[in-house]
């Protein structure tokens, strides 16, 4: 059986759970790794509970795509928030986190040997994805600043490209995306016919009165577009694995195939709890961001000491800032004695395909003000010493 080989070899190894066992080796360590945010759902998500436990039919399987009441409410919020109507075009579906919604995704729109577009730095979930379902990641280049060229992605379409994918705001890098440039690259989409995969995982976290933009909501693009949202952010969800994807309809039957099999359904529990979340009060998501946008500038403040050591591209969104850092060395080793020498935690840019220099991500939304401040002057102090010595 040692010989026993699989399609699973040609995928990378999640890095959150390998940088996780160096952090239990090495007590006391503070994360800037994993991407979660420091607070908890809203008192509405368990209240709601009791309405679940009351329902004794509630212990059966439900709808494939999720429970009606939380439907209607998701369909309100795409609305009001992004400017997504739900129509005889599209659908909900609710699945388990927004990873589970990419992987529908693919899986519903490409056959072995097809090819998805994605940008680079790209999120590492999104190409083990892309590995899993004998598909090909091309990947395409952003410019200096992370933002989207549209010119290349159209360049890089070939008979073969099923989808193009955006993440903004943006995971690793923290850039919110120009209207402009996912107006282009939605249209282009709609041009040579394929879809395009817009992942909306952080749309609540934009900064500097920065708005964040759903290609799912520009004119005509029903048809072709497949926008995914998670609860698991904005609603501190991470552990409820509640996410949802709009969909072109005749998708439907396609991506309820693939979530029959894997899931059956979404956990009903987690979906009376999401349903609670939404009834939440503004007030909920913008004392909780604001406290983070506080950490953020106190971060960035800290992270600008470092000029000359490292280049710190200007990021508006989510809740990370990506270090290009000027050395040599290998940016899992860094990490590794990040860890080790200075107990400060952070993922190395290999992760998200960026193999031409030494990357770290640095994720900040998990601490608040008094542990971020220990962690991002572990992680100065960390990096002046290792690089400079």
């Amino acid at each position: 059986m040692e010989s026993l080989t699989s399609r699973m070899q040609a995928v990378q190894s999640p890095i959150i759970p390998v940088v996780g066992e160096l952090i239990k080796k090495s007590p006391g360590t503070i994360s800037l790794g994993q991407g979660v945010v420091y607070y908890n759902p809203p008192p509405e998500a368990i209240e709601f509970l009791p309405k679940f436990l009351a329902e004794p039919s509630n212990n059966l399987y439900k709808s494939v795509e999720g429970i009606s009441p939380l439907l209607t409410a998701l369909a309100e919020k795409l609305q009001t928030f992004n400017g997504i109507e739900i129509n005889g075009e599209n659908c909900i579906v609710v699945t388990a986190g927004s990873n589970m919604g990419f992987m529908n995704a693919i899986l519903a729109i490409t056959n072995p040997g097809d090819e998805i577009i994605l940008n680079t730095p790209y999120y590492f979930n999104h190409e083990m994805a892309i590995a899993m379902a004998g598909c090909r990641a091309v990947l395409v280049a952003t410019d200096e600043n992370y933002q989207l060229r549209p010119d290349a992605i159209a360049q890089a379409i070939t008979p073969k490209t099923r989808a193009v994918v955006t993440i903004s705001p943006n995971n690793p890098t923290g850039v919110v995306y120009s209207e402009t440039a996912l107006h282009q690259v939605n249209q282009i989409c709609g041009d040579r016919g394929i879809y395009h995969i817009s992942d909306e995982a952080y749309e609540y976290f934009t900064y500097n009165g920065v708005k964040h933009v759903s290609p799912g909501a520009f004119e005509n693009s029903s048809e072709y577009t497949i926008s995914l949202f998670s609860l698991s952010k904005a609603y501190g969800f991470a552990s409820w694995r509640i996410g949802y994807m709009v969909i072109p309809k005749h998708l439907f039957v396609s991506v309820k195939q693939v979530q029959d099999t894997i899931l059956i359904c979404p956990p009903v529990i987690s979906q009376y709890a999401a349903l609670g979340a939404l009834q939440a009060k503004a007030e909920y998501l913008e004392s909780n961001i604001g406290a983070i946008a506080q950490v953020r500038q106190f971060v960035l403040d800290s992270l600008n000491r470092l000029q000359g050591l490292c280049s710190i591209t200007p990021a508006n969104g989510a809740f990370y800032f990506f270090l290009k850092v000027n050395t040599q060395m290998d940016a899992l080793e860094l990490v590794k004695r990040l860890i080790q020498e200075h107990k400060v935690a952070v993922i190395p840019g290999t992760t998200f395909g960026m193999d031409d220099g030494c990357y770290l991500r640095v994720a900040y939304g998990a601490l608040q003000k008094e542990t971020a401040k220990e962690g991002i002057e572990r992680l100065v102090q960390g990096l002046e010493t290792i690089v400079i010595s």
